[in-house]
């Protein structure tokens, strides 16, 4: 499902987000319309992480850090170094929640993540 509703940063490009019950994907845009980057939220045991690719950067991945720790604090969440990737099964879990994409996107995002750059 695209959520359509998503706040834009003015001047930054295009930013769109997908949801299933496995994923979060967010796509963003350069102002010329060419793709700059992707992250790929996922569940692993109790833990989410994230998967992000840049354009020129590469993968980096994160455990996802809610900030709920305390009843009494409320904080946002931040992205934490998070070590190996789990290649096989971030493959298989995409795959199996990429069906509703546009097909170039898809392609695309599936290029990359058989790549690992």
């Amino acid at each position: 499902m695209e959520f359509k509703k998503v706040r834009q940063e003015p001047g930054k490009g295009l930013r769109l987000w997908f949801e299933d019950n496995l994923f979060e994907l967010v796509v963003w845009y350069r102002p010329d319309g060419s793709l700059d980057g992707f992250q790929i939220h996922y569940h692993c045991g109790h833990e989410q992480l994230a998967l992000t690719w840049r354009g020129g950067h590469g993968f980096a991945h994160s455990l996802v850090d809610n900030g709920s720790r305390s009843p009494l604090k409320n904080l946002a969440p931040i992205l934490l170094p998070n070590g190996s990737i789990p290649w096989p099964d971030v493959l298989r879990e995409f795959d199996g929640s990429s069906a509703t994409l546009e097909p170039d996107l898809r392609a695309f995002i599936r290029q990359r993540l058989e790549a690992r750059d």
